[in-house]
């Protein structure tokens, strides 16, 4: 038989690796090929290149990200040669089989649950090796009658082959992320998540995984992402694994976890913090809700004051990025609650706050419970919520607008100068992002395309109508935050021309004739030079009141100097001393 397995990735740069434990415990009584494409891919285009591999069988791992376009996928394949035997499999078609193939009549069987065992089983019966009867953990549909058999029990992970040894993927290590498991399994019980559908953590043989991680990184691979529920639920085990990444580790190899903050010890920790070379490891974070009340509906367990005493001290260690998740309607979580969970969260400053919106997942309590909590949401994949009890459509639309302008405008860190001081002059961060993400979406601009250039602009263009900030301050924080970003001089800046070329000749020429007002920045510079590789802005605040310096009477200036590929190196020059206790000549100063 000609055996495809296939995924649609939601990005080039992801990697499946359900696919790849099939095929590795498929060998050698099978041989395998995998195929994997995009969900942005044309559909026509992955049925033409499936057809021409001439599948007898044909299987697909599925999410809630790519299944509506993995069924459009399979009905065509299914049309233009139906004699191919399409077998689906993954955590989206486990639970509600019979819906899914009422639906999708184009589907032979479904793979339930962990699909190691099963799907082997399944080829040996369509390869007339045995009865179909015997193979565990199937179901599909014939003459309306829908059969299901009992799940395979479940593997012993210390047996399971490595996904990782196809000389096929070793060209494309460096380019993607690898993900990696060393256990299955969650000892939670979170409502919302699929997760806790599974009682107990099984893990995987230590000794095998260390070999997998160093042949990944002997071949190339870059980010290497565990996708353990918990990663630090066993601590022996967590500090084995970091010491060993430690010990191991690659320049330029990031290995990323999702761990559980509450749990983790102060000890482990200091011990990242002293031991961990700043950048091999990047931890990811669900917080969820700060409401109480919300998280005992929900079964989820945590100490809200030891996951704010964990990202604290990770941040502090100034070594690991923090990724951390907010999910917006939850049971009893209305606005008001929700306002105060971002702030909350947002108070430790994560590198990352992600701000995602509820799906009520096909074998989740929380889908069970719909009715109870007055759910109303999308009855086709992803599931996401439109409303429930507390929480109406048009505050979720809110909730949205604010969170397009946290991923631009915090997550991505084009500006953090400037957003700090803003989230410290309005009544809360939250209020801020919420104000100005309305204001984005008014003026359509969550439809449109941005450069970096737009970005700054759009924010002064909302502040300015908005009249809330102290516009020179804020637009010499932009101006900073812009030239922060440059790996070169920029050619044009954003702002409007902000001095004429005769004063800043003349200011180049005096810097020139008196070194010692640029210090060892310029390092002996012609004035020529000078003009040349640097860029000399009005900088300056009124100490007294906060406002803009009145330039006329005294203005500071920021002499940034640019080597190609690097940050910027910069010097405030200021006239009058600018009080140590402003805020924003503390952000300066920092600089310095």
């Amino acid at each position: 038989m000609t055996i495809i397995l296939s995924t649609l990735n939601a990005k080039f740069i992801h990697t499946n690796i359900a696919i790849r434990y099939l095929k590795a415990s498929a060998l050698p009584e099978f041989d395998v090929t995998l195929a994997e494409y995009t969900i942005k891919d044309p559909i026509y285009n992955i049925v033409a290149d499936l057809y021409l591999k001439k599948p007898d069988v044909l299987g697909f791992s599925c999410y809630i990200w790519n299944i509506e376009e993995t069924i459009e996928v399979i009905r065509m394949m299914k049309t233009v040669n139906p004699d191919t035997v399409i077998v689906v499999g993954g955590p989206e078609v486990t639970y509600d089989a019979y819906d899914l193939l009422k639906r999708v009549p184009e589907i032979d069987y479904i793979v339930i649950g962990e699909g190691e065992q099963s799907f082997k089983e399944l080829l040996k019966a369509l390869d007339g090796r045995q009865e179909i009867a015997a193979v565990p953990g199937i179901a599909w549909l014939k003459d309306n009658k829908f059969t299901v058999h009992p799940p395979a029990a479940k593997a012993d992970l210390r047996e399971l082959p490595s996904p990782f040894r196809f000389p096929e993927d070793i060209q494309n290590l460096p380019r993607r992320i690898t993900y990696i498991e060393t256990s299955r399994g969650c000892p939670f019980s979170c409502q919302f998540c699929l997760s806790s559908i599974e009682v107990g953590v099984r893990y995987f043989n230590r000794e095998r995984i260390k070999e997998d991680i160093r042949y990944l990184m002997n071949n190339g691979a870059k980010i290497i992402k565990f996708v353990d529920r918990t990663f630090n639920i066993s601590r022996s085990y967590a500090m084995e694994m970091f010491q060993f990444l430690i010990d191991e580790h690659r320049p330029g190899v990031v290995f990323q976890f999702e761990i559980t903050a509450d749990i983790m010890r102060p000890e482990v920790i200091q011990f990242l913090n002293d031991n961990a070379p700043a950048g091999l490891f990047r931890f990811e974070i669900g917080v969820q809700s700060t409401n109480d009340l919300t998280n005992e509906l929900v079964k989820r367990r945590q100490n809200f004051e030891k996951l704010k005493r964990t990202v604290t001290m990770v941040k502090e260690g100034g070594k690991i990025d923090q990724h951390l998740d907010l999910i917006a309607g939850l049971p009893e979580e209305d606005y008001d609650s929700f306002r105060t969970t971002f702030n909350d969260v947002f108070a430790m400053r994560p590198e990352e706050l992600q701000l995602g919106f509820l799906k009520l997942l096909r074998g989740t309590g929380l889908r069970v419970q719909a009715k109870e909590y007055g759910y109303t949401y999308m009855d086709r994949a992803p599931y996401e919520i439109f409303s429930n009890n507390v929480l109406t459509f048009d505050e979720i639309l809110q909730i949205k607008q604010a969170e397009d302008v946290l991923e631009k405008y915090w997550n991505a860190h084009r500006m953090d100068r400037t957003i700090e001081y803003l989230v410290s002059i309005y009544p809360s961060p939250f209020d801020f992002f919420q104000s100005f993400g309305t204001y984005w979406e008014e003026r359509g601009w969550s439809r449109i395309g941005h450069q970096p250039e737009d970005l700054f602009r759009r924010l002064e263009a909302f502040l300015i109508e908005d009249g809330i900030a102290n516009l020179g301050i804020v637009r010499d924080l932009l101006k900073l935050d812009y030239l922060l970003i440059q790996n070169g001089k920029p050619r044009k800046p954003w702002w409007p021309k902000d001095m004429e070329e005769t004063e800043r000749t003349g200011l180049y020429r005096e810097i020139g004739s008196r070194p010692e007002i640029a210090g060892s920045l310029l390092d002996g510079m012609s004035e020529r030079e000078m003009i040349k590789h640097t860029l000399l802005i009005p900088f300056g605040f009124d100490s007294q009141t906060g406002n803009p310096a009145e330039y006329s009477s005294g203005p500071g200036y920021l002499l940034a100097l640019f080597r190609q590929g690097q940050s910027p190196s910069m010097k405030f020059i200021q006239k009058e001393q600018i009080s140590s206790n402003h805020p924003v000549s503390r952000i300066v100063r920092n600089l310095e």
